[in-house]
């Protein structure tokens, strides 16, 4: 079978994923079981897993050395973890700890703070410092079809006297993440799910859980996986996770990341959670990076 015909028989409609979300969790279990073999066979064995000591990720690392005990985990150590996720990723057997070359001080100062959504971000960088009238005029206008260009409520926030950039994932995660599996010759097995996002639930039905070829080679095992599965897999199998979910925290991701943080209720948002958590970063983000008046700019209140 070639790359591209094997690529098509993961994509799925709309109404598969629905579906799949529906089912129990034995039935997905299994599911997930049948693509990471099949992509360890793809693979010839040269796989890992993309562990962020999250839970999402914990869940993904059991279930793949359910069937693969010795397979490695990678664990990217950008300096932007809470403290609890990262001392309980490090202790993690068979972990390689991956480390970006600048920080994220580094990378606001060069490109930008990452606010509203990385698709927006990225619309009003090239915005701003593009020297094409045709990118400009499409992240401004859109194109024939109005597609591509950059939300109109959000466009106030080109005149921002601060940066905005969409930049620092690529520069202390992928970065990272392309030398090791260049080095490595191993292939990402990563822990996102549809529902996290539009875009990884567009992603999603456009690529399936299995993409082979192309740039680089990935699978997403718990795509129609369900926030609700992962409690359950949690309590089912007692697995031990980070003591930052028992702190009032639902995600961790970077914990300097401001995307998203619009959509939550005024004084509802994580940074609001970490004032009362962690002090010290919490000031670090307000004084230090400058959040404060980011913040006050976008009338996001913490």
């Amino acid at each position: 079978m070639t790359e591209q015909k094997h690529n098509d028989a993961f994509k799925v409609q709309p109404w598969q994923l629905k579906q799949r979300k529906g089912m129990s969790l034995d039935h997905k279990i299994k599911m997930s079981l049948v693509r990471i073999k099949a992509y360890h066979d793809k693979t010839d064995g040269k796989m890992y897993v993309a562990y962020s000591g999250g839970r999402d990720s914990t869940v993904l690392l059991h279930l793949v050395r359910a069937a693969f005990p010795n397979v490695v985990a990678t664990f990217n150590d950008t300096g932007l973890e809470y403290p609890e996720v990262k001392s309980f990723a490090l202790v993690t057997e068979n972990l390689v700890v991956l480390k970006p070359k600048k920080n994220f001080l580094h990378c606001i100062r060069e490109s930008g703070y990452p606010l509203i959504s990385k698709e927006n971000a990225q619309k009003i960088r090239e915005i701003r410092t593009t020297n094409s009238d045709k990118l400009r005029n499409k992240r401004m206008y859109g194109d024939e079809k109005g597609n591509g260009k950059l939300a109109e409520k959000w466009k106030f926030m080109i005149d921002a006297p601060f940066k905005i950039s969409d930049r620092c994932c690529a520069t202390l995660k992928k970065n990272p993440v392309k030398a090791y599996e260049k080095l490595s010759g191993n292939s990402a097995i990563v822990g996102t799910m549809a529902e996290d996002s539009r875009l990884r639930h567009t992603t999603y039905l456009k690529n399936g859980c299995m993409q082979i070829g192309g740039k680089r080679n990935m699978l997403t095992p718990l795509s129609f996986w369900t926030h609700a599965d992962i409690l359950e897999y949690v309590a089912r199998y007692n697995l031990p996770i980070s003591k930052i979910y028992s702190m009032g925290y639902d995600h961790t991701g970077c914990v300097f990341c401001a995307f998203g943080c619009h959509l939550d209720a005024p004084g509802k948002n994580k940074f609001s959670l970490m004032k009362v958590t962690h002090p010290q970063l919490f000031k670090y983000c307000m004084e230090n990076l400058g959040l404060a008046e980011m913040f006050d700019y976008m009338g996001v209140v913490v």
